[in-house]
């Protein structure tokens, strides 16, 4: 089987080869340092018995950085939403059942979110004022120190065949408040223009973990404030209405 192309972003293909995914990221955009702790968070969420592909190998070379990984057959619960509109509240459910299930577990040699998330608020340029009010409301946060995925949305869900869920590219794993990686979701539903999804989203997780609405509303200027060192152009407004909720 020839290799194919699956996935291409900005410094990074993803191939697929037989039974392997090679992860290829450009040398001149990922540090050494960045795929080594993409290898290493996605060793450790191995070590938990969590639904994974299994991590096969890391290489090198002068140009690229390649991160290698058993193949995982089936679609996204994202390709499934688009397939089939008129399940999609079945696929939100599988979805939100398995981030709940995520969070109960954990793994103390990840690194933290709140420390994490005092980096990302320090480098975003956001005026003092309100990154002294974030640095707090971070501190005030619950510590709670459970398993969050970072980047937590349908297109890292895999559904098989067989009807087992994989969760896929652990990149931003840290340990910490399971309300911040839902505020998280929520955010990248909102980026997507997917507003009704990240109502029925939040309210659905709200229901089946009990967790406070206004427990993930406190995380989100943060997870808000996180992404403005990405510095993309067409999120700048729409990021900066959530973190000026600070300053009000």
């Amino acid at each position: 089987m020839a290799r194919e192309l699956i996935a291409s972003r900005v410094g990074k293909e993803i191939f697929r080869d037989g039974d392997k995914i090679y992860k290829v990221f450009s040398a001149a955009k990922y540090s050494k340092a960045d795929i080594l702790n993409e290898a290493l968070n996605h060793s450790r969420v191995e070590e938990t018995d969590l639904l994974v592909p299994s991590l096969l190998d890391i290489s090198h070379d002068d140009t690229t950085r390649t991160i290698i990984l058993d193949y995982v057959d089936g679609k996204t619960l994202q390709e499934l939403m688009e397939e089939n509109p008129k399940k999609t509240a079945k696929y939100l459910e599988m979805f939100v059942d398995l981030q709940i299930l995520m969070h109960s577990k954990s793994n103390p040699k990840l690194g933290r979110l709140r420390d994490k998330m005092h980096t990302k608020v320090t480098n975003s340029g956001i005026e003092a004022t309100i990154r002294y009010e974030l640095h707090i409301r971070i501190d005030n946060q619950s510590k709670k120190e459970k398993l969050l995925h970072g980047d937590f949305n349908p297109s890292n869900v895999i559904l098989r065949p067989d009807g087992k869920l994989y969760i896929i590219d652990w990149s931003h794993a840290t340990q910490g408040e399971p309300a911040a990686d839902a505020a998280r979701t929520y955010l990248l539903f909102k980026l997507e223009k997917r507003d009704d999804l990240a109502e029925k989203y939040l309210k659905l997780f709200c229901t089946r973990s009990d967790t406070a609405k206004q427990s993930v509303q406190q995380w989100m200027p943060i997870v808000a404030a996180s992404r403005f060192g990405l510095k993309i152009p067409e999120e700048k407004e729409f990021l900066e209405s959530w973190v000026q909720i600070i300053g009000t």
